[in-house]
């Protein structure tokens, strides 16, 4: 991204106060998005955030999920030029702790009662049915370009099997919770503060099947595989909690943790190999980006398909 750039778009937004410009301390960075602090002449700290595409949508999303009553940080400002959204946000500070199960299903129950904003696309049955096959074109055409070639056949054989099995899979995808989905639930985008819990980081939100938030909020590391038991549970609080309790309900044949954990998965391997194609398109990725989605496609087969 271009330093040069984020800085014109941040004078934009702070142009208004006729002071310096603040001081800007980086939190986080990665190759499509940035966090860093920014404080001003008289001591006052905001939060500077900035992406590019296709994240160019999140101070509206915000401004929306604020309407609607969800607790999110507040916008105070937003510019946008060369494919690049710069947002200054209010500053929640550092989180006290880290949110528990219990304040996860809250937080959700709340998200998912609101209406989704119309700039949001949709991830509704069809949607759901095609990803297994989307996910295979694009891992066609990595392997056309000579990447992805060694030793992925079983990749290969696990879409297959998921595309089979989509159909019959995906069917409830509209059975409630169906509306507003964060994408990206988990603890670092549930911050916990003096003021309460805020939901952060709605970059990636869409609108569809409530529970892939539910089955996000386990995860995807590693050292934690899918836990049915755990998230039926979760399933639970999230209904005392104020959600729909047709979310306990069993869709596509399957109980819905179940459900839910597998096409959370598939749904992640299709955003994973199209940022692999597009998004960041880096072949010195490819050696880890592989074995990411080959752990999460083994386990959406089990989880679907067996």
């Amino acid at each position: 991204m271009d330093p040069a750039l984020i800085t014109g778009l941040l004078s934009e937004i702070t142009s208004s106060t006729n002071g310096p410009a603040p001081a800007r301390l980086p939190l986080r960075v990665w190759s499509m998005s940035g966090v860093e602090r920014l404080t001003h002449a008289d001591g006052s700290t905001a939060i500077l955030k900035y992406a590019r595409e296709p994240f160019t949508r999140e101070d509206r999303i915000l401004r929306s999920a604020a309407q609607a009553g969800v607790p999110v940080p507040r916008v105070l400002g937003s510019a946008q030029g060369g494919g690049l959204l710069v947002m200054v946000l209010e500053d929640l500070g550092d989180p006290l702790r880290e949110a528990d199960d219990s304040e996860a299903a809250t937080a959700a129950a709340v998200l998912h009662a609101a209406n989704p904003p119309t700039c949001l696309p949709t991830l509704d049955q069809s949607a759901l049915a095609a990803l297994p096959g989307n996910a295979l074109d694009h891992l066609q055409r990595l392997q056309a370009a000579d990447r992805w070639t060694e030793g992925t056949d079983d990749l290969t054989s696990y879409l297959h099997a998921l595309e089979r099995a989509a159909d019959k899979r995906a069917a409830g995808a509209h059975t409630a919770p169906f509306g507003w989905v964060h994408s990206e639930y988990h603890s670092s985008s549930l911050h916990i503060g003096p003021l309460g819990p805020r939901l952060l980081d709605f970059a990636h939100s869409f609108a569809g099947p409530g529970l892939l938030d539910i089955a996000a909020w386990q995860g995807l590391a590693k050292a934690q595989p899918p836990d049915p038991a755990r998230l039926h549970a979760l399933i639970g609080a999230y209904i005392a909690a104020g959600g729909h309790p047709d979310a306990l309900a069993r869709r596509g044949g399957l109980p819905p943790e179940r459900w839910a954990l597998g096409w959370h998965r598939v749904w992640a391997v299709e955003w994973f190999l199209t940022q692999a194609r597009t998004w960041i398109n880096d072949p010195a990725k490819d050696l880890g980006s592989v074995k990411v989605v080959r752990r999460h496609l083994a386990a959406a087969v089990d989880l679907l398909a067996a």
